[in-house]
């Protein structure tokens, strides 16, 4: 018989780490005498990152004394104490390997449903001092688990725990978060999964989006349904940088040229997917050289690519571009890359853009009308005023040839229109405005331009009714960050790192714009981006998560921590890995 040896909780409190403070309820300790577990926790606990951890889902979270005394043995640790794990239960029973999602159990009063197991975070190696941790319950299929209230009421240490009914499909925690984190999985066991109506919406949409890429046709991509950046795997294209020739130079607004590119030696270039972008890299002076991303903004031949550059106040590269780059030169170009793409199928398509922001869009409206394709279309711009609307008679020939095209292009700076011009209003795309435009709940929006006017238009779409994961943005500087129950602080420009530059390998932050040599002083590309105060994206930071999973534009990294699953190919994991060569990152 399974027995509740200790009842934790623990209220969130702020805890120096890193020289940043982490808000985290991961502070457990035990208490005497019956406690109420309520639906969303037990009196006197609390989380503090909600997104992770805690809600009805995650209400109560289990840790076993083996494990407890498997880690006092390979870790050769006595201090190991009840609620160290974070767990609000420790039990004596209920191993991984035996209790299974949907598992029913009477625990003194109450009556609870196991949900999923827990989640990795960087949090658990924090409580114990030990920053591998995360990846070590996985890796030895001792993760923990969650409980659903089902029925509130007390408990106290020494009550018997009382299997009440076996979870459907017989699928244990051990195996449900191998399933999610390791390789080799077994697709019967996936299948499985996807019958227990008990597991956590999260972790059925990672094992959904797992099965669709077992589909032929599909290409395998890192589970997006926990909050990690889902990564699908791209198009080949040729590795790192090679040199093509600027064929013309075509001024498109007087702070906007195209730039067309051939390769040197007459080889056809890889098939670009609508919305991708190429990573240019180049010498502006006597520094070192600048990389930076610009979408294609048409569909690309066999033989040449376009891209569109705005000539930005005090931007050195945009200026060489505009001022110094002429037909003939030489540029380093990286294969096209990019997840910000048009998606087959036969729903609406919104493309919406603001200025520069019209060129993956553009290459998107190519693509549509190369195919003539039949979904009802809609095409909203925004630009400053006429002669600084850039695409203007190109979109709207290509729009022509669609029949189920809606036109809507609005100037901010603008006298009336012209007659003939129904397509053009004045001011700013409200919300009134665009729900008067007749668009679709069931579309595909594709957004690129400011970050405020992709918040702002994002949220009026949403509250039209289309659905957040048909919403799609992109933007080229850094992304936003996802960094768990990290406090935030003001945000600070991207620099390189503070102290004596390193001697190691170039390291260069393509959407950030900085470029630095490697020093082994960061332990990680993941430390030296926080260093350069770029924005990051991690939660387990071992190598588990895939949360922190990048581009690879060029160079070679060795990892200093094998991750539990290596990545996609052209991606790394930037929290457990350093360069071997001279690398450009996608950050």
């Amino acid at each position: 018989m399974a027995t509740l040896l200790s009842v934790n909780v623990g209220m969130p409190r702020d805890v120096a780490w890193q020289g940043r403070t982490v808000h985290t309820g991961a502070w457990k300790s035990p208490v005497d005498g019956p406690r109420t577990v309520r639906r969303l926790n037990i009196d006197g606990d609390g989380q503090g990152d909600l997104a992770g951890h805690g809600g009805e889902m995650r209400a109560v979270l289990v840790y076993q004394l083996d494990s407890y005394r498997y880690w006092q043995k390979h870790l050769g640790r006595d201090d190991l104490s009840f609620g160290m794990f974070g767990e609000n239960f420790t039990v004596d029973g209920l191993p991984d390997d035996d209790v299974c999602i949907g598992d029913r159990y009477r625990i003194g009063e109450a009556e609870f449903e196991v949900t999923q197991p827990r989640v990795t975070c960087y949090r658990v190696g924090l409580r114990l001092g030990e920053p591998t941790m995360a990846s070590l319950l996985v890796a030895h299929h001792r993760p923990g688990f969650y409980l659903r209230v089902l029925t509130e009421g007390g408990v106290q240490a020494g009550d018997e725990i009382t299997l009440t009914r076996k979870g459907p499909e017989a699928l244990s925690v051990a195996d449900t978060d191998a399933l999610l984190y390791l390789p080799d999985r077994d697709p019967a066991k996936l299948r499985r999964a996807l019958n227990i109506p008990a597991l956590s919406p999260g972790w059925q949409q990672s094992f959904r989006e797992l099965a669709a890429a077992r589909q032929p046709g599909r290409e395998p991509g890192w589970p997006g349904g926990l909050g990690t950046a889902q990564q699908p795997r791209e198009e080949p294209g040729w590795p790192g940088f090679k040199p093509m020739r600027v064929a013309r130079i075509v001024p498109e607004t007087p702070t906007i040229s195209s730039i067309y590119l051939n390769t040197t030696d007459g080889t056809p270039l890889p098939e670009a997917r609508p919305g991708q972008y190429l990573s240019v890299r180049l010498a502006a002076g006597d520094t070192a050289p600048t990389v930076r991303s610009y979408s294609l903004s048409s569909a690309p031949s066999a033989d040449a690519y376009r891209i569109s550059v705005k000539h930005e106040a005090r931007g050195k590269v945009s200026a060489y571009i505009h001022d110094t780059l002429r037909a003939g030169d030489l540029l380093d170009i990286a294969s096209p890359r990019g997840t910000f793409v048009l998606a087959e199928g036969t729903r609406p398509v919104v493309l919406i853009s603001a200025g520069i922001g019209a060129t993956p869009v553009l290459a998107m409206l190519h693509r549509l009308a190369a195919a003539r394709d039949p979904r009802p279309l809609w095409w909203i711009h925004v630009a400053h005023d006429r002669a600084h609307h850039a695409f203007a008679d190109e979109t709207h020939a290509l729009l022509a040839q669609l029949p189920g095209a809606h036109e809507h292009v609005y100037y901010t700076a603008e006298a009336a229109p012209r007659p003939g011009e129904h397509h053009i209003d004045q001011g700013r795309p409200t919300a009134s405005k665009l729900v008067a435009t007749g668009i679709p709940t069931d579309a595909d929006a594709y957004l690129c331009g400011p970050s405020a006017f992709m918040d702002d238009l994002g949220r009026v779409l949403r509250d039209h009714g289309l659905r957040p994961e048909r919403i799609h943005t992109e933007q080229f500087s850094a992304l936003p960050a996802i960094n768990p129950g990290v406090t935030p602080t003001a945000a600070v420009p991207p620099h390189r790192p503070p102290g004596p530059p390193g001697t190691g390998p170039l390291v260069t932050f393509a959407r950030s714009g900085i470029t630095t040599p490697w020093s082994p002083a960061h332990a990680s590309l993941l430390g030296l981006a926080e260093a350069c105060d770029i924005p990051t994206r991690w939660s387990c930071r071992t190598g588990v998560c895939h949360t922190c999973v990048t581009h690879l534009v060029s160079g070679d990294i060795t990892y200093t921590t094998p991750p539990l699953e290596p990545p996609e190919t052209g991606t790394v994991l930037v929290c457990c890995s350093e360069p071997a060569t001279e690398v450009v990152l996608d950050l």
